[in-house]
C-alpha cells in the first residue's frame, strides 16, 4: 500500500466488503445468476484496485502486473454489467466476458511499461466499460426483475455511481497527454470517484436483487409447485384477460381440459413419487405442443387447462393429437410405461363472463370422453368434432356481437 490514505486501497477495501456483503445475503450456493456475478464482479475488481494501490508486495515490481489489475478491473466491470444487465432484460451470450478483460490486459502489456500510452489505453478501456453500463442503465426498457422500486430513481441512483467515474478517468487521460504537473490531483480524482461508484453500487445492487427475489416469490405463489404451470387462481385472472382481448378484436378462444387417465391408479400402483413424475411429464408434454398465445395451467390434481387464443375450429383436436404422440413417445423411456388422457374442450360464448362459465362445458365434454371410454377428445355440447356449432337460432343481437358465435 503506498500511503494509509491512498484513494485506492481504500476502494480496494470497499470492494471486498461489498463482495462480503453481497456474499453473505445473498448467498452463492442458491443465489441467481446475476447474483453470483454481482459477487464476482465485485471481488475482481476489487483485487484490480489492489494491485493498483500497490497491495502486491515484492510483486509489484513485476512489468505485468498493471496488465493484470487492468484485466482484473476489466472483469470486474464486465461482471458487474452482465449482473445488471441480467436484472434489467435476459441476456444470452457471455463468452466476451472473458476475451475482453484478456484483450485488455494483452493490449496494455504489449506497450511500455509506464508510458503514457499505456496509462492513456488503461483509462480509456475503463472508461469505454463504464460507457456501455451508462448505456444500459439509460435505456428506456421496461425494469425486468425490479419490482417495487421506482425505475428511475433506481437508474439514476446507478448512474450517479457510473458517471462520475467515467468522467474522472476520461479527465485523467486528459491530463496525462496535456498537463502532467496535475496528475496527481487527477488520479487522487479517480481514486475518490472509485470510492464513490463502490459506495453506491452496493445499494443499487442489493436493491436490483431484493426485487428479484421479489418477483420470484411472487411468481411462486401463482404458481404449481410440481408441475410449473400457473396454479387455477392465475388461470383465472389469465382467462378473464384473453375473454376481453378475444371480445374487443373478435377473436375465437376456445379452452381445452385434460386429465391423466386411472390417475389414482397409477399411483397406487407406482407410488406417489413416480405419479409426480407423470404429473410433470405431462406439463411438460403441454408446454412443447403449446401455441405461441396459448396459457396452460393445472386447475387440480391431474386436471389441466390450455387456453387457446386464436383458436381454429381444429385447434383442439390438433393440439390433442400432437400431445397424444409425444407422451406416447417420452411416457416409455422417462417413467417405463405408457399414460393416456381424455379431453373436452368448449368454444367461448358471448353469455360467458368467467372461466367457470367456459369451464362447466369443457368439464362436460370431459365426462363423455371418460364415459366412452378414456383416451379421447370430445367437443362441448352443441359443437360439432371439428369445432362448428349445431345449427340453432341466432338472435341479430347476438350475431351482430360476435360472428364467430354463428
Amino acid at each position: 500500500m503506498n500511503t494509509p490514505l491512498d484513494p485506492f486501497a481504500l476502494a480496494a477495501l470497499q470492494a471486498f466488503c461489498a463482495a462480503l456483503v453481497l456474499a453473505l445475503l445473498m448467498g452463492l450456493r442458491h443465489a441467481t445468476p446475476a447474483a453470483r456475478w454481482a459477487v464476482l464482479g465485485m471481488a475482481a475488481a476489487g483485487l484490480g484496485l489492489a494491485l493498483r494501490a500497490g497491495w502486491g508486495g515484492r510483486l509489484s515490481a513485476l512489468i505485468w502486473l498493471p496488465s493484470l489489475a487492468l484485466a482484473l478491473q476489466s472483469a470486474g466491470l464486465c461482471a458487474l454489467w452482465w449482473a445488471i444487465s441480467l436484472w434489467i432484460r435476459p441476456l444470452r451470450r457471455g463468452a466476451w466476458l472473458v476475451v475482453v478483460p484478456v484483450v485488455c490486459g494483452l493490449w496494455h502489456q504489449a506497450l511500455p511499461m509506464q508510458s503514457v500510452a499505456a496509462a492513456v489505453l488503461a483509462d480509456a478501456l475503463l472508461a469505454a466499460h463504464l460507457a456501455v453500463m451508462a448505456w444500459t442503465l439509460s435505456r428506456p426498457e421496461r425494469l425486468r426483475v425490479v419490482q417495487g422500486l421506482h425505475p428511475q430513481r433506481w437508474r439514476a441512483l446507478a448512474l450517479a455511481a457510473v458517471m462520475p467515474m467515467l468522467l474522472a478517468l476520461l479527465a485523467h487521460a486528459l491530463v496525462i497527454t496535456q498537463w502532467p504537473l496535475a496528475l496527481f490531483s487527477a488520479e487522487l480524482a479517480v481514486g475518490l470517484a472509485a470510492e464513490l461508484a463502490l459506495l453506491l453500487a452496493l445499494p443499487v445492487l442489493m436493491l436490483a436483487w431484493r426485487g428479484e427475489v421479489e418477483a420470484d416469490l411472487a411468481r411462486l405463489a401463482r404458481t404449481d409447485g410440481v408441475t410449473g404451470l400457473m396454479d387455477l387462481s392465475a388461470f383465472e385472472a389469465r382467462a378473464l384477460e384473453l375473454f376481453s382481448v378475444s371480445r374487443r378484436f373478435r377473436e375465437p378462444l376456445a379452452l381445452l381440459v385434460l386429465d391423466i387417465d386411472n390417475f389414482q391408479a397409477l399411483r397406487a400402483e407406482h407410488g406417489e413419487e413416480t405419479a409426480q413424475r407423470a404429473l410433470a411429464l405431462f406439463a411438460s408434454g403441454l408446454q412443447t405442443q403449446m401455441r405461441l398465445g396459448d396459457v396452460i395451467g393445472r386447475l387440480s390434481n391431474d386436471k389441466f387447462g390450455v387456453l387457446l387464443a386464436r383458436c381454429e375450429p381444429t385447434g383442439p383436436a390438433a393440439m390433442d393429437a400432437r400431445l397424444r404422440v409425444d407422451l406416447a413417445q417420452r411416457a416409455p423411456l422417462e417413467l417405463g410405461f405408457a399414460i393416456s388422457h381424455s379431453a373436452g374442450w368448449a368454444r367461448l360464448r358471448n353469455g360467458d363472463r368467467h372461466l367457470n362459465d367456459l369451464l362447466r362445458r369443457a368439464d362436460l365434454a370431459l365426462n363423455e370422453a371418460r364415459r366412452a371410454g378414456h383416451g379421447q377428445l370430445k367437443a362441448e355440447p352443441g359443437l360439432s368434432p371439428l369445432g362448428q356449432m349445431a345449427e340453432t337460432p341466432v338472435r341479430d343481437s347476438e350475431q351482430h356481437d360476435n360472428p364467430h358465435e354463428s
